[in-house]
């Protein structure tokens, strides 16, 4: 050893802290790093998408459609829920989680109002059919069909007159007078002895139409054209609600929803555009409730508790919320995975529940996000008045050299 060389100093506390930081801190910018790598990989699929002409995403959506049509006939080998249910039942209940997603993504999607009774409005659809077709009921009977513009219209009071004395609350204390709205619903399933409570209301009406041999189209047993109805229902609902999006409303909930605070002070009515949110929502949960007491031709107390309002929920969350073709996808998956493992039911719902956890650590934003359209919009306006602006320059001063930028080039650059 020269003289130079002193002795090895040990390894104090503060550098064995300092070494440990720099470790956890490596590791963590290589999960940021999957992170990003996972957004880059699901933005470069959504600018495909969006680079494609009008008449190209309408023409793949028609064959998506088709194949949807298809799918209980079809009944593919993967992805078939048999033996453990019939498939053709396991997708119409898809449709029916699918349908009800979307009403529910207009309250908490677009509006931002947190709503953990959503089921109630559920509820009185279904009681709506069954206590206007069922023959157990002493009421006015009527086609099966007009009860479903009758429980509409039935759920959107319903949502008015719910609306109208909470949606000035907000955050959790709007959640819990929902939730306690629908344990309400349920309660007076219970006691009111018209709703009949734990023994319901049998053999509920169903679309008219029978078979060569006389047995109904519509039957309980066949779920090919219950599914093939919600579906087309489920179509027409989503091209609404699009519309209704890009409207003058739809603009107002986003505002609502990202600070309704501030979207007051620029003068958006936010009481009123909730309530109509609200009296939207409810509309097509009525609708959903009808279709589901029509498949199943009984309706109880039993079928509307807080579980179930929390699946509705869990599927516009794990589907994106804010998006309409994500809420879909998202009440389709809540209803499929129980129904695939039915074979193995002691596990059906450990399986359920580790494929919502791992959704949320990999897709924390759903499986198909909202898209901010209106800062890309902006910066879209923005550029092309921008070129504007250079042109415009250009030709008052054509002797400006290539080098020569304007105030808007310059702007957009920034």
């Amino acid at each position: 050893m020269s003289m130079t060389d002193g002795p090895t100093p040990l390894q104090t506390a503060a550098a064995a802290q300092a070494a440990e930081d720099r470790e956890a801190s490596s590791k963590a910018a290589g999960r940021s790093d999957l992170r990003q790598r996972g957004k880059r990989k699901s933005g470069y699929f959504s600018d495909r998408w969006h680079a494609l002409s009008r008449q190209q995403q309408w023409a793949f959506l028609v064959i998506v459609v088709v194949l949807a049509y298809l799918l209980p006939l079809l009944n593919p080998p993967i992805i078939t829920t048999e033996p453990g249910n019939n498939f053709a039942l396991a997708c119409f209940d898809m449709a029916r989680f699918a349908l009800i997603a979307v009403g529910l993504n207009v309250v908490v999607g677009y509006a931002g109002l947190l709503d953990l009774g959503y089921v109630a409005f559920f509820a009185v659809g279904s009681y709506c059919a069954a206590m206007l077709t069922s023959p157990d009921s002493p009421f006015l009977h009527i086609p099966y069909l007009w009860t479903i513009p009758v429980a509409m219209a039935v759920t959107m009071f319903f949502g008015v007159v719910l609306g109208v004395p909470t949606l000035r609350l907000r955050g959790d204390y709007l959640a819990i007078v929902t939730l306690g709205f629908g344990e309400i619903v349920r309660i007076l399933a219970t006691i009111i002895p018209a709703m009949k409570g734990q023994v319901g209301f049998q053999n509920v009406g169903h679309p008219p139409g029978t078979e060569a041999d006389g047995t109904p189209i519509f039957s309980n047993s066949n779920g090919v054209p219950w599914y093939w109805l919600t579906l087309t229902i489920i179509i027409i609902v989503t091209l609404l609600v699009g519309n209704l999006e890009r409207s003058r409303v739809g603009r107002a909930w986003i505002a609502i929803r990202e600070d309704e605070d501030a979207a007051e002070i620029m003068g958006v009515p936010t009481f009123k555009y909730k309530v109509w949110a609200f009296a939207i929502g409810a509309a097509i949960g009525g609708l959903s409730g009808a279709l589901f007491a029509g498949q199943v031709g009984f309706v109880n107390n039993q079928k509307f508790d807080v579980t179930t309002s929390i699946l509705f929920l869990a599927a516009v969350v794990l589907g994106g919320a804010g998006n309409k073709v994500g809420a879909i996808l998202g009440g389709a998956l809540v209803s499929y995975i129980p129904l695939r493992f039915t074979a193995i039911a002691e596990y059906k719902y450990l399986i359920f529940g580790i494929a919502l956890v791992l959704i949320m650590i990999f897709r924390s934003q759903g499986l198909l996000p909202a898209r901010q359209r209106l800062l890309a919009y902006g910066r879209t306006a923005f550029n092309k008045v921008a070129a504007r602006d250079t042109q415009t320059k250009d030709t008052d001063n054509p002797t400006a050299g290539p080098g020569t930028r304007t105030a808007g080039e310059r702007g957009a650059e920034a």
